[in-house]
C-alpha cells in the first residue's frame, strides 16, 4: 500500500523553459537508465522476495523513493514545456509558438498526446516496456543488476546536468544524481553483508560446483588469431574473486562436434533441393511424422491422405 503527500520529494524549478531538453529529460523517465525502470525493478523484486524480510522491506522502500523521482522528473518535464526561450518568443508574433517548439526539438507526442506534459517514453518517444527490468529472485543477482542500474542511472544524470544552464534544473539533477550515489552504495553493502565476492560468487551458490565443468570455471578463452597476444589482467592470473579457483589464459580451441541437423519439416516447405538432401525421393511426410500431411518426390509434390493400417 501506498501513501502520497502533496509535496515533491525535492524541490522542482525551472527560471528559463526550455522545450528541448524536456525531451532529454524523457530520457531519465522513460529510458532503458531512467526512473521507471529502477522503480519498477526494486518493487518486483520486493513483492517477490524471499528470505529475511529486511531485504524485502528495503527494496520497497527505495522502489518507493523511486516513485518520486519520476513524480519530480515529469514534473521537471513539464515545466519546461511551459513556455519557449526568448529567441523563440519573439518568432510568437509570427508564428505558432508550439509548431517552432517542435521544430526547436521538442517531442511533438508531448503536446500531442499528453497536452504539454511528460510521457512513459525515452528521449525518442519509445514507450517504456519493462524489458530492461530485472528481478530474478536471486537476492545477490538482483544487487549486482541494481548497481548496474544505479551506475548508468547516474552516467545519464550527469550528462543531463552538462547539458542545462538552468541553475533550477541543475539543482534538482544535484540532488537525483546523489541519490544514485547512496543507491550504489547501498546494494554493495547488501552484497558485503552477504559475504562479498568470496561469499556470494558464483550465482547461485546454491548450485554445487563439482557438477560444472571446473576445468574452464576460471580460465580466461583467448579468441587472438595466431601470433596476437591475448589480453592480460587481473582476470588472467592469480587468484579468482571468490577465492576457489585460479585465473588462466587459454588459447581457445574448439571442443565439440560438428553440428548436423535433421533434415527439414515437409510441411515447413523448404526447396525440394534442401529436402532430397535428407529425405529419400518416395519418403512420405506420413512415413516420417506419422501423421496425415504431404508427399514430397523430387519433381512432384501431391495431398495425401495417411491411411490407417
Amino acid at each position: 500500500m501506498f501513501y502520497h503527500d502533496k509535496k515533491l520529494q525535492y524541490t522542482v524549478r525551472v527560471e528559463t523553459p526550455d522545450p528541448r531538453f524536456a525531451r532529454m529529460l524523457q530520457q531519465a523517465i522513460g529510458g532503458v537508465e531512467g526512473e521507471i525502470r529502477v522503480m519498477l525493478q526494486y518493487l518486483f523484486q520486493a513483492w517477490g522476495a524471499r528470505g529475511p524480510a529486511k531485504y524485502r522491506d528495503m527494496l520497497l522502500e527505495t522502489g518507493t523513493e523511486e516513485i518520486a523521482h519520476v513524480e519530480m522528473l515529469a514534473t521537471a518535464v513539464a515545466m519546461n514545456l511551459e513556455g519557449a526561450p526568448g529567441s523563440m518568443q519573439e518568432q510568437m508574433a509570427k508564428q505558432n509558438p508550439l509548431v517552432e517548439a517542435v521544430m526547436g526539438g521538442m517531442d511533438p507526442r508531448q503536446y500531442l498526446s499528453a497536452g504539454m506534459a511528460a510521457l512513459a517514453s525515452d528521449a525518442n518517444g519509445v514507450p517504456f516496456d519493462g524489458s530492461h527490468v530485472y528481478a530474478s529472485g536471486n537476492l545477490a543477482a538482483d544487487m549486482y543488476a541494481n548497481v548496474t542500474a544505479e551506475a548508468t542511472g547516474r552516467a545519464l544524470a550527469t550528462r543531463l546536468y552538462h547539458l542545462t544552464d538552468d541553475p533550477g534544473m541543475k539543482d534538482m539533477l544535484s540532488f537525483l544524481i546523489a541519490r544514485d550515489t547512496m543507491h550504489q552504495q547501498q546494494w554493495l553493502a547488501v552484497l558485503e553483508e552477504l559475504g562479498g565476492q568470496q561469499g556470494v560468487l558464483p550465482i547461485p551458490n546454491s548450485f554445487p560446483q563439482e557438477k560444472e565443468k571446473q576445468d574452464v570455471s576460471y580460465a580466461f578463452f583467448s579468441t587472438a588469431v595466431d601470433g596476437i597476444e591475448p589480453p592480460s589482467g587481473r582476470f588472467t592470473s592469480g587468484p579468482s574473486l571468490d577465492g576457489k579457483g585460479e585465473f588462466s589464459v587459454v588459447k581457445i580451441a574448439p571442443m565439440g562436434q560438428e553440428p548436423k541437423l535433421a533434415p527439414p519439416l515437409p510441411q515447413a516447405h523448404a526447396q525440394l533441393e534442401q529436402m532430397q538432401g535428407g529425405v529419400r525421393p518416395q519418403q512420405t511426410a506420413s512415413q516420417a511424422l506419422g501423421d496425415s500431411t504431404i508427399e514430397v518426390t523430387p519433381r512432384t509434390t501431391k495431398s495425401k491422405k495417411a491411411s490407417s493400417k
